[in-house]
């Protein structure tokens, strides 16, 4: 996620901190300051809001572990100011293992909010549910408040709350997977509505959390039908076959011409007849910015170039290809690049598909070998691929 950098790596998972919540550490310190005129008290206040995000990371932590007990690993977690965001290489295929990855969350804060509820009793601190909030009292005290808000607010049955996912996997226990989410989404949307109406009468935070709602129900129908669309296609369906491969030794220049000559805008790299590297468009400007049209194609490339198989499932392509940022995935079949699959074209197809109603594609044939798209070289004479490019 961009504006965002990595502070540790926790259990194989990557943690990144998004910078503008170091702008609302500093918000909330300067507003204590300001109102108390106290270091402390500002202090405390600072103190308090890494405690309520450490148990947000805890809580995405529930999400990451349980996916990966499904054999599902985590790209990475994000903290963001209104939480956090813990990115799947996929969804769970089963409800009934979404419905575990989507509970496991508030079960971490339900745990948390129970050790600190049980350290204050046997201390002799609990002072009765009278008297606990969320802005006064002791720092634990406080934090076993949000949590509670943590868990009751997560279980909303809305997306992109935990709620949702939940509801959406009870409902797929019975439907279609498609519709289940369409009717989470409607559910979901609904509420957005409720909480947008009741924000007129003075809480604006309840109308950002309708907005908030209403975009995520969105996003997650959107994601829904993708998947259902794409059910059962494999890499050859989506694969663009009118492509070239890049030569390492290639300038800049060079390939300033060939992207403005055609319509291609994601380059694979090949470097003594193996796949090396990718170039995007933005290491291309970046590096003419940088180098100039005379700096090399190796220089600015992407190193690595995600590779599958003709015959993979188009989803796990994709879930590659988002992994990789949006760069392209070579598709490889005898040692040879036969396509590319790329997110324009993905969603081309997306797009296509459901124009037709969905009817079912007839998959193209492989291209034959004399077919296959050249290896562009800035030497005079260079060939085609003649040679293969393992896997």
């Amino acid at each position: 996620m961009k504006w965002s950098f990595k502070v540790g790596r926790i259990l194989g998972i990557d943690v990144y901190l998004h910078f503008t919540f170091l702008l609302l550490l500093g918000f909330v310190g300067f507003m204590e300051f300001s109102g108390t005129g106290s270091v402390w008290a500002a202090w405390r206040s600072v103190v308090y809001l890494v405690g309520l995000f450490g148990c947000v990371l805890l809580h995405e932590y529930g999400h990451a572990l349980t996916a990966r007990h499904y054999g599902i690993p985590t790209r990475d977690i994000t903290l963001l100011p209104i939480g956090g965001l813990a990115r799947l290489e996929r969804m769970p295929d089963k409800p009934v293992q979404e419905l575990w990855v989507a509970l496991a969350g508030p079960a971490v804060n339900v745990v948390i909010a129970l050790g600190i509820y049980l350290g204050l009793r046997l201390s002799g601190a609990w002072d009765g549910v009278i008297a606990l909030s969320a802005t006064q009292g002791s720092l634990v005290e406080r934090l076993l408040v949000v949590n509670i808000f943590l868990v009751l607010f997560n279980l909303l049955p809305a997306f992109p709350m935990d709620g949702g996912r939940v509801l959406r996997a009870a409902l797929a226990m019975r439907l279609p997977y498609g519709r289940a989410t369409r009717v989470a989404a409607a559910i979901g949307k609904g509420m957005a509505v409720l909480f947008g109406f009741i924000g007129l009468f003075g809480n604006p935070m309840l109308m950002l959390i309708a907005l908030f709602v209403w975009i995520g129900a969105d996003q997650e129908a959107a994601a829904a039908e993708m998947k259902t669309t794409f059910s059962g296609l494999r890499a050859r369906d989506a694969m663009l076959t009118d492509f070239k491969v890049l030569t390492s030794d290639l300038t800049l220049g060079e390939v300033v011409r060939i992207l403005l000559s055609g319509s291609q805008q994601e380059f694979p790299v090949a470097e003594n007849g193996r796949l090396a590297g990718a170039l995007g468009r933005p290491e291309l400007f970046e590096g003419l910015r940088q180098r100039g049209e005379n700096a090399l194609v190796r220089e600015v490339m992407r190193p690595g170039c995600s590779m599958a198989s003709a015959d993979d499932p188009l989803e796990d392509v994709l879930s590659q290809a988002q992994a990789g940022q949006g760069m392209p995935v070579a598709v490889v079949e005898e040692g040879l690049v036969i396509g590319l699959v790329t997110m324009e074209n993905v969603t081309e197809l997306f797009m296509v598909r459901a124009a037709l109603g969905s009817r079912p594609r007839h998959r193209p044939p492989p291209l034959p070998a004399d077919r296959l798209p050249p290896i562009i070289s800035p030497r005079p004479g260079a060939a085609g691929i003649t040679g293969s490019l393992p896997s």
